[in-house]
């Protein structure tokens, strides 16, 4: 069998016949432009054949650059895996558990201090983020997510959150509101979620009142301050900044606690419910299961409240 050629020159033509030109591939590699120009060749001379060649500005791989390019990307994409499921091997006595930013502030975070404790074994790291993971390629073992069409493959649905009008107790300054029209009156809070979730944006104040029977907000009740992040809208509310249609879920703590008080039991579903997905690798490992479990019965804990809630 023929010597393999030079790895760093296999990694280099595999780069441009995917990135489509070696000025995109010299950036992905980090290399200069003639270093990744220099190792094709280098390669084309070791094989004895032509795999790449110029028409006019473009570049294309030959036919016989065609053929060994659909091959040595099958050999490194198994490279790659190899990495992940080193990672994940070594990583096999904990878990990484991904969520929206909220999500991890307001509601899971605190419910994994019960997690943790009762395992100190399975120790879990929480990352906040509002961009879906590739559980598999991402070395993520749990994802929980607010999609109704999530892209991954193992899955299922947690609860559906409500949102309810919300303020701190001092804003209200010992007045007992007798209509819920008279949330109008005071400062209101208003979330806006980012171009992502677009699809499913949070309730406003007009969509709530409508919900509930309530004649629209008046044009002179304008939100004080509008929020990307519902935490945020929530951090303000228990300031004393205003009212906040809060999640149920996202505000169970502040209630509890009397930080926010709710003058009005009127509650509004969100448009589709909260999820949770897994990487099947991630349940072979020790307590993935369990973990698995404890996090679904967490979500029916929460889906009981809110449909108790509701009625």
């Amino acid at each position: 069998m023929p010597p393999l050629p030079n790895l760093r020159a296999m990694q280099a033509f595999e780069a441009v016949g995917r990135c489509g030109s070696v000025r995109r591939a010299a950036q992905e590699l980090g290399v200069s432009s003639g270093a990744v120009s220099q190792q094709v060749h280098r390669l084309e001379e070791h094989l004895g054949l032509v795999l790449l060649e110029r028409r006019g500005r473009q570049l294309e791989l030959t036919s016989w650059g065609r053929v060994y390019h659909a091959e040595l990307s099958k050999g490194f994409a198994q490279l790659n895996h190899a990495g992940a499921a080193l990672a994940r091997a070594r990583n096999r006595h904990g878990f990484v558990i991904s969520s929206l930013t909220t999500v991890t502030n307001k509601w899971l975070g605190p419910r994994l201090f019960e997690w943790t404790a009762e395992n100190p074994g399975a120790p879990v790291r929480l990352m906040g983020t509002e961009i879906e993971p590739d559980l598999h390629h991402d070395n993520v073992d749990f994802r929980l997510f607010f999609e109704d069409r999530p892209p991954h493959e193992h899955y299922t649905e947690l609860f559906t959150d409500r949102i309810v009008p919300a303020c701190a107790p001092a804003l209200l300054g010992g007045r007992h509101l007798q209509r819920p029209e008279e949330i109008f009156e005071f400062p209101l809070l208003e979330i806006v979620w980012t171009d992502s979730f677009a699809a499913h944006q949070v309730p406003d104040w007009e969509q709530w009142a409508a919900h509930c029977g309530l004649p629209p907000p008046p044009s002179s009740a304008k939100p004080a301050l509008t929020f990307a992040l519902s935490s945020s809208a929530i951090d303000a509310a228990v300031s004393g900044r205003g009212f906040v249609l809060g999640q149920l879920a996202m505000i169970g703590e502040e209630l509890a606690s009397g930080r926010l008080v709710v003058p009005f039991d009127l509650r509004m579903p969100l448009a589709v419910p909260y999820g949770l997905a897994w990487d099947r690798a991630s349940l072979e490992k020790p307590m993935g299961r369990a973990l698995r479990d404890w996090l679904l019965m967490q979500g029916r804990q929460q889906q009981q409240i809110c449909a108790a809630a509701a009625g």
